[in-house]
């Protein structure tokens, strides 16, 4: 969970205009950020800003707690820019297979004979934000969603599930698949070249293993699993070299800034809110809510 979430509900407890009006700048960040993450658009993103935090007044004097403020928060605001969202014509199919994701054996053969960090995976820090980004937006909405959520926003798999509806184990799936997308698309911007379509045929125990890899690289995986691939990675510099890729793909995602809204509509926005807050602050305090 990001600190701006923990700092803002710290914030509202204190009660007082100062501090409410800082409250709702750390919220009004943290809404377009992470909306202009999943809706591409500044104008999607603001609105969704707008409008979430207008839906929140009257429950922003009862959360005490960041977690379920979070959780909230961010399941009205992905609500909200799902549907505003504006669909690319380039965006692609909306299921992503393992199996189209993963390297072929010319990929693996090619990773093979080069040094464990890799010119890819150094290549691949040397991107930029804006590279990643639109790497990202070309990731199909509901692994994006989830992308955005865990790596960007720095929220855990059970509060991603609760904000998504989906099983703890779909969450770690959509976003090991979402990390391999990503790895693709800044590897072929790399490469300048598209790719050829993918032989089925791989190494055998190179595949059993690709399913795993974010969950190792979190740190999540069990620890006979984990074993099991880091014996296999020893002997196999293919994968040494890819996970080196992959690992490079999810720093750059991480290290991408938050976007900031246009200061003069999220001031006019702020005024609205802050109006609309003390009205439900009074409205708490007749009723002993």
């Amino acid at each position: 969970m990001r600190p701006e979430i923990e700092q803002a509900v710290a914030l509202l407890q204190e009660k007082r205009p100062q501090s409410l009006e800082r409250a709702l700048d750390l919220l009004q960040h943290t809404v377009f950020s992470f909306s202009m993450k999943v809706c591409g658009h500044r104008q999607d993103a603001e609105d969704t800003m707008q409008d979430v935090l207008l839906k929140a007044v009257p429950y922003l004097p009862k959360f005490t707690s960041p977690k379920a403020l979070v959780v909230w928060l961010y399941t009205v605001a992905k609500n909200r820019c799902l549907m505003s969202r504006r669909r690319s014509k380039f965006a692609p199919k909306e299921t992503l297979s393992l199996e189209e994701l993963m390297p072929d054996r010319q990929e693996l053969e090619s990773l093979a004979n080069k040094e464990t960090s890799t010119p890819e995976s150094l290549a691949l820090r040397g991107e930029t934000a804006g590279q990643v980004r639109q790497a990202v937006l070309k990731v199909p909405p509901q692994y994006r969603l989830v992308l955005v959520l865990h790596d960007m926003e720095e929220l855990d798999t059970e509060e991603i599930a609760r904000i998504t509806g989906l099983r703890p184990g779909t969450v770690r799936v959509r976003l090991h698949r979402a990390r391999l997308f990503v790895r693709n698309e800044l590897t072929r911007g790399q490469t300048r070249r598209p790719r050829p379509p993918k032989p089925r045929r791989r190494p055998r125990g190179c595949k059993a293993l690709f399913a795993a890899l974010s969950e190792y690289l979190d740190g999540t995986l069990q620890e006979e699993m984990c074993r099991e691939l880091e014996k296999h990675i020893q002997h196999c510099q293919p994968c040494d070299a890819f996970l080196d890729t992959l690992r490079a793909t999810v720093h750059g995602i991480r290290k991408v800034s938050p976007a900031k809204p246009d200061p003069a509509t999220a001031a006019r926005v702020r005024n609205a809110i802050l109006q609309q807050y003390r009205a439900a602050l009074q409205s708490c305090a007749k009723t002993g809510a």
